[in-house]
């Protein structure tokens, strides 16, 4: 494109010719001064405002001052929001745990002193009321990082009371306090008493249930069989073996339905009584022995009846 500029005396004429490059020049230039004036409006009235006092200026800054305190302020209130629903969240939680705690350690034996010292936690609170203001969101955080770490604490006082009623349940299942007939009394007791076949004194190492030949005899507790035989004194007899050196002797039998190494469930049918070996009629010769001496049977067989009593009573 070619641009003819004439005088106006008509003496000479000059030519421009505008070229691609000259108009990107002219639009690159034209960008430029119109973002440097807009830069410059800016930072005149935003950071100059307060100093040239003009009103709309003024008023502008402050409306766009107050928008940015407002969205602050309001993030910062659903924020506290959200925290303190967490912290009331996990007090109730403590609440429910400690309950659930007290329960577990009186099943378990334990004193409810004894939970609490484990937890650290003081046994008795109080005072006069004083209100406080509302906690500042540092403070919150500071309150949900202790009721963490106490949450966490009570958990593992929890599985501590869980594991030792699970080692009770066990151990309790490996005691022989369940009668080893249907008989709720004994004809002859532990301790020292008149042989009936010599007359003179001698030591009973067991309890003598009554037993018609072929009554059902179960286990004690559960167990292992380490011997299943006969005997010239107890006739046919099993002994089983609960753990912790305690094992239980069952004799006089007619029929054994166990045999050596048969794994046995608390009551579970292991023979049936009879008169066999050294007996003057239908019996069950009951021991507990506790590593290999013989104990009061009567002392593990209490539970049993009182168990039966109370059963009785419904």
């Amino acid at each position: 494109m070619h641009i003819i500029l004439v005088s106006n005396r008509l003496a000479t004429a000059k030519t421009i010719t505008i070229t691609p490059r000259l108009l990107l020049g002219v639009a690159v230039g034209f960008i430029m001064l119109v973002f440097g004036l807009s830069s410059l409006f800016s930072y005149v009235t935003v950071r100059h405002a307060a100093e040239i006092r003009l009103p709309f200026l003024q008023d502008l800054v402050r409306d766009t001052t107050n928008e940015d305190s407002r969205r602050r302020s309001e993030f910062m209130r659903e924020n506290l929001k959200v925290m303190a629903i967490k912290v009331g969240e996990l007090q109730a939680r403590l609440v429910r745990l400690d309950s659930l705690g007290e329960r577990m350690a009186n099943l378990a034996g334990i004193k409810t002193q004894e939970l609490r010292a484990a937890d650290r936690v003081e046994a008795g609170r109080g005072g006069p009321l004083l209100k406080a203001t509302p906690l500042s969101a540092d403070e919150l955080q500071q309150t949900l990082d202790a009721l963490s770490h106490e949450v966490e604490a009570r958990s593992d006082t929890l599985a501590l009371l869980d594991s030792h009623l699970f080692d009770e349940r066990v151990r309790r299942r490996m005691l022989p306090t369940t009668l080893p007939v249907d008989a709720q009394w004994n004809s002859s007791g532990f301790g020292w008493r008149i042989d009936p076949f010599t007359g003179e004194r001698a030591m009973h190492t067991g309890v003598d249930f009554p037993a018609d030949i072929g009554a059902k005899v179960v286990s004690a507790a559960a167990g292992i069989v380490v011997s299943a035989e006969f005997h010239p004194d107890y006739g046919n007899i099993i002994e089983i073996d609960h753990g912790n050196d305690l094992t239980t002797r069952y004799a006089h039998l007619s029929h054994m339905l166990v045999k050596l190494g048969s794994v046995v469930k608390r009551g579970q049918v292991i023979a049936e009584s009879g008169t066999t070996g050294r007996s003057t009629g239908p019996h069950l010769h009951f021991e507990v022995r506790f590593r290999g001496v013989a104990q009061n049977p009567n002392r593990f067989l209490e539970q049993a009846r009182d168990d039966i009593t109370r059963v009785a009573r419904r």
